[in-house]
């Protein structure tokens, strides 16, 4: 990539180092003052040597060193003040940076997440993140001072020594091409390496969210031998950067101080020869020793640049993905109070991952208000896709879906979310109590409305038996509860929130009969009042609704009630007969 598009990755945290710009001049002034400072010690060190040893003045050398401890001091102010505040500001870019990442990651479609891998975005939301952190908080400021100081101490080699400092400035372009040189490689190599711990991160994370699956089907041994392999591949691109970087460092060190060796000698016939003092060969050495140091550095700064520019791309490419479901320039306001009434009307729609295979073809359908809707059929038959558009996960390719007469584009999906409510086939309980996962429905709500909720989802029965009752912790994904317990739970949820539109999917599929009449229970109170659509392959969950919607590969194909269906025939006929054993 060429090296202007590598800079602009890095010039992206501008932006976030804007609102910290005092704190960064500061840092900038501190580094100034420690650059000269470090300089002055030069010339300290020379009138140590002339003033205090040559003269042979006790009261000279005092004095002397009086001063150069003053020096030092000073020193060591302004770097511990430089480092406090690039510190600071590496870990609030950092911190802010995440925020960013993770807001951003909160507003990109779901169809973006099909094809993206979760150990991926976990991996530039935190190792990458670190990596741009020390590049602020340490890399960007040590490059700075030891290039300032590499400057400064030439320019005092050619006040000290112009001939001595004409062999050291031969040395100069060497060891800037190799740093220039490896730097690319460094970059590309860098950039290997992250994508190489990324796909760990990818792997565990999926074999520890399916380790029941994994430990069930005794898939240990291979899992293992995969991950020793992805760990062997992150491990050889991480040793091929090593290599690089370590002859960066080999062929920087012994060009810079073999010069200064070769000074050394020629500057010590001078001094045997009087044309030179013994503290300007002092002076010298140090200021030699600084610049070799200060290039040595540089390179080892100049590989942390190039990890950090790698870091940068897959942290801004990541921020450069614009969301497909964004809420409209002037969004329309949904009715106050909501019906409750939806509408799909000539809906069409392909995932964007299957394309040319039609999720729906040229469906409608009306709910009215208060109405229960169920949707049934065979997998694949496009019931979860409604709900997917109703959310609006998704729009649709053709036609468009309403509520109250409102197409739902027109609407910010916020408001328009916050008007439904969802129990999922598979509810997600999250790392707390059950306080926080049934507020996660309304956040505000108080605790009597929480237990108000899970007393109609008949969920307050089993949480207050927990140890800790309400605010037991009901670890990662809920593995203290029972299926029908998180169903549950997300039935309350659902409840606190109060929506006009109540969404159930699948919500009774997985349970055994007692079970599924609790949470059919549950159910029958969540939608009292509410318009409800119901999908559901078990038909006894639906038996009751006002009306039974039957589809087929993308299409309506019949609609009525239970009985009407069943006298009918066809595909909800012979699915009866599975089910029920009712005659066709």
């Amino acid at each position: 990539m060429p090296a202007g598009r590598r800079l602009a990755a890095l010039r992206g945290l501008l932006p976030w180092l804007r609102p910290y710009r005092g704190r960064a001049l500061l840092a900038g002034l501190a580094l100034l003052l420690a650059a000269g400072l470090v300089l002055g010690l030069g010339q300290g060190l020379r009138h140590l040597v002339d003033r205090g040893f040559a003269e042979g003045s006790a009261a000279a050398l005092d004095r002397t060193a009086l001063l150069l401890f003053a020096v030092v001091a000073a020193l060591a102010l302004a770097t511990g003040t430089r480092f406090w505040l690039v510190s600071w500001l590496g870990e609030r870019v950092a911190g802010d940076l995440r925020r960013e990442v993770f807001d951003h990651l909160l507003r990109l479609s779901p169809a973006w997440y099909e094809t993206a891998r979760a150990g991926d975005i976990l991996s530039r939301l935190t190792a990458d993140v670190t990596l741009l952190q020390s590049l602020v908080g340490s890399a960007v400021s040590m490059g700075l001072r030891n290039l300032l100081t590499g400057a400064g101490a030439f320019a005092m080699l050619l006040v000290t020594s112009p001939k001595l400092a004409g062999i050291v400035a031969l040395v100069v372009p060497l060891v800037v091409a190799p740093m220039v040189l490896f730097g690319r490689r460094e970059r590309r190599l860098s950039r290997a390496a992250q994508e190489r711990i990324a796909d760990l991160g990818a792997m565990a994370e999926e074999a520890l969210a399916g380790l029941r699956t994994v430990q069930a089907f005794t898939h240990e041994a291979v899992d293992r031998a995969r991950f020793a392999e992805r760990v062997e591949g992150s491990v050889a691109a991480a040793i091929r950067r090593i290599n690089s970087r370590s002859v960066q460092i080999l062929v920087v060190i012994l060009l810079g101080f073999g010069a200064i060796t070769f000074s050394l000698w020629v500057g010590g016939r001078d001094v045997v020869a009087g044309r030179m003092t013994g503290g300007e060969l002092a002076a010298f050495v140090l200021y030699a020793v600084m610049l070799a140091s200060a290039g040595a550095s540089l390179s080892e700064v100049w590989g942390e640049i190039q990890r950090a520019a790698g870091a940068a791309e897959r942290i801004f490419d990541l921020l450069a993905v614009r969301p497909s479901i964004t809420a409209p320039a002037a969004p329309a306001l949904l009715p106050k109070p909501l019906r409750g009434r939806i509408g799909f009307e000539g809906v069409t729609f392909e995932y964007p991952t299957r394309p040319g295979q039609s999720a729906l073809h040229e469906v409608s359908l009306v709910v009215e208000p208060g109405e229960t809707v169920a949707l049934v059929g065979p997998s694949g038959a496009g019931k979860t896709t409604m709900l997917q558009l109703l959310l609006r996960f998704y729009d649709p390719a053709a036609g468009r879906v309403t509520l109250d007469g409102v197409d739902i584009r027109s609407v910010d999906p916020a408001a328009l979310r916050a008007r439904l409510g969802l129990v999922p086939q598979e509810p997600m309980v999250f790392s707390a109590d059950a306080w926080e996962n049934i507020r996660f429905g309304r956040p505000g709500a108080g605790d009597a409305e929480v237990r108000a909720a899970a007393e109609a989802a008949q969920a307050a029965g089993f949480l207050d038996a927990l140890p800790g009752g309400f605010a037991t912790f009901l670890g990662a994904k809920g593995v203290m509860l029972s299926g029908g317990q998180r169903q549950r739970l997300a039935i309350a949820r659902a409840i606190l929130r109060d929506p006009a539109v109540l969404l159930l999917d699948e919500a009774t599929s997985a349970l055994d009969a007692e079970s599924e009449q609790a949470v059919q229970q549950a159910l029958a109170v969540a939608s009292r009042g509410r318009t409800t659509l119901v999908v559901a392959h078990r038909l006894a969950t639906v038996r009751r609704a006002d009306r039974i919607v039957v589809m087929e590969a993308g299409r309506i194909v019949a609609t009525g009630t239970h009985e009407a269906l069943v006298r009918e025939g066809g595909l909800y006929g012979r699915l009866a007969a599975l089910q029920f054993g009712e005659a066709v």
